[in-house]
């Protein structure tokens, strides 16, 4: 027990760097004669007098937007004009001015503008819910974030934060707190000014002035101050030690505004994991136009302490719950990493009442278990593969078990793990009972924890991998070698070659990385040629 310490310590090392870092800066914008006159007394004005110095900032949008109708292709009027309207969001959100309700009478030196903003039926898009946070002033770091994936075009890019909690966030699939990029547009018509904020996953190209011009957009920036003020990677080995303290955090979430015309992408971390591990690879493949207008991107979120077939069953009533929300959604592609490959292989697999013949000697009909024992045990062992899954990308999945799940560190690690009490309080005398005298039949001690059914003998696994895929369904499959080059003798650090290379896969690639390959640029490089192929 001396060790428990040292394991938890290198459990947790992953969690001691900041995976991303936000801080503020001052933007700057080139400008000349009287529209750098205009910015410097705005910026003096707009903490003490910000109507005044909001006034401002209008008119040197004003005057960039005429420019722009004239010469669409001027960069200089295109930055001034996105530096000013960054600028106006900036001031009404400090001073907390209300233009989303009524006009706004702003004074300038041209004369006074009405401000308004544009409405929307959907309750989800009145700006006055958010705080309006314009990336200009942010400096983006942080170990999961060593890119910032940005478009140049017309607009001040904002972060979106919901200023309150969303109580439907179970039914609607969002997170708790919106966290969204928007883009501010104003437009000008005589004295009129009209604020309107463009959805970049949603419009590529907005018209101002009588033309076309590409949507600015940061994509980076939301996923950065989400992840500095939410910290979901502090959960990691809280929710793997004490599963049951965390429950309500299993569930499914999108990361953007559902799309009926967009493929979902579920991703699932793995153990002592949470859905920020994902961060490096979707923020790459934020990059890609292709893949932002063909997908549409969602993570499954569980505590890893539960024993996986419990996570998956856990999983398959987040999908009901999709297909009744959102009847008309695309069929999904799964991402699972480690024990979220093993979770998301369940998803593909028909196993019928096989598994609990296996385990009980006899039909489920004939089995004398009932109550919560018997309702956890056929959520966890008896199923077949989800219909709405099209295709499956498995990365260091250890589809036949780890080492670690059955040495001296997995017997450390099942020691620290606090079962969940309707886990724990399954009556296994009882269940023992149930089991008829075939030597084929397991005897069960006690409910296996997530690092027990990790061994490469645990019999869940064993039984698992004898039953084949759901024939049509393809699946591909990423290892890492950590550059030795060594396979199939390879592994990963953690899941060996042979446990997360499964023959009949569409695809095998090896990649020079240890386990936390969704961080490694070659297998986002390979997911991304998977979901090119995808259709």
């Amino acid at each position: 027990m001396k060790r428990l310490p040292l394991f938890a310590a290198i459990l947790i090392l992953t969690g001691c760097a900041q995976i991303a870092t936000v801080r503020q800066t001052t933007p700057h914008v080139a400008a000349s004669g009287h529209q750098e006159q205009q910015l410097g007394k705005a910026a003096r004005l707009k903490a003490s007098e910000p109507l005044p110095a909001l006034g401002d900032y209008l008119d040197s949008a004003r005057w960039a937007f005429d420019q722009l109708r004239h010469k669409p292709d001027d960069k200089q009027a295109r930055d001034l004009y996105n530096f000013s309207v960054a600028r106006a969001v900036e001031v009404i959100e400090s001073a907390q001015l209300n233009p989303w309700d009524r006009a706004l009478d702003v004074p300038a030196p041209s004369g006074t503008y009405s401000l308004t903003s544009l409405k929307n039926s959907n309750p989800d898009r009145n700006p006055a819910k958010y705080e309006l946070i314009p990336t200009d002033t942010i400096t983006i770091g942080g170990a999961f974030l060593d890119r910032r994936v940005t478009l140049e075009g017309i607009g001040a890019p904002v972060v979106a934060v919901g200023r309150e909690e969303k109580k439907d966030f179970r039914k609607t699939f969002t997170s708790r707190r919106l966290y969204a990029t928007a883009t501010a547009i104003i437009r000008f018509r005589d004295d009129r000014a009209e604020l309107d904020f463009s959805l970049p996953f949603q419009t590529e190209r907005v018209s101002l002035g009588g033309h076309e011009f590409p949507l600015a957009a940061d994509f980076t920036a939301p996923v950065a101050v989400g992840l500095v003020r939410e910290r979901p990677d502090k959960l990691g080995f809280a929710r793997m030690t004490h599963p049951e303290k965390f429950a309500d955090t299993a569930r499914l979430t999108r990361l953007q505004m559902y799309d009926p015309n967009r493929i979902p992408v579920i991703f699932v971390h793995g153990l002592q994991d949470t859905p920020a591990s994902w961060t490096p690879m979707i923020n790459a493949l934020y990059e890609d136009p292709d893949i932002r207008r063909r997908y549409q991107f969602w993570v499954f979120s569980y505590p890893s302490g539960y024993p996986y077939p419990y996570s998956a069953a856990l999983f398959r009533k987040e999908l009901d719950g999709v297909n009744k929300a959102f009847p008309n959604h695309k069929k999904i592609v799964l991402v699972g990493h480690s024990m979220g490959g093993i979770i998301s292989r369940l998803m593909i697999t028909d196993a019928g009442d096989k598994l609990w013949r296996s385990y009980f000697g006899k039909p489920p009909a004939e089995t004398n278990i009932s109550g919560n024992a018997r309702r956890l045990l056929e959520e966890s062992l008896i199923f077949n593969h989800r219909p709405e899954v099209s295709r499956v990308i498995f990365i260091c999945a250890p589809h036949r078990g780890a080492p670690m799940g059955a040495n001296f560190i997995g017997q450390i690690g099942t020691r620290l793990v606090r079962m969940p009490f309707l886990v724990a309080a399954v009556p296994f005398r009882v269940v023992n009972a149930a089991i008829v005298h075939d030597p084929s039949a397991a005897t069960l001690n006690r409910m296996p924890t997530s690092i027990d059914t990790l061994s490469p003998n645990n019999r869940f696994v064993k039984e698992i991998n004898k039953l084949p895929t759901t024939p049509g369904i393809p699946y591909h499959t990423i290892e890492g070698d950590r550059g030795r080059g060594d396979a199939p003798n390879s592994s990963d650090g953690v899941v060996p070659y042979w446990s997360s290379n499964l023959a009949g896969a569409s695809s095998s690639l090896i990649v020079p990385s240890n386990h936390s390959a969704p961080r490694n640029p070659q297998a986002i490089a390979e997911v991304r040629r998977i979901l090119h192929l995808h259709h």
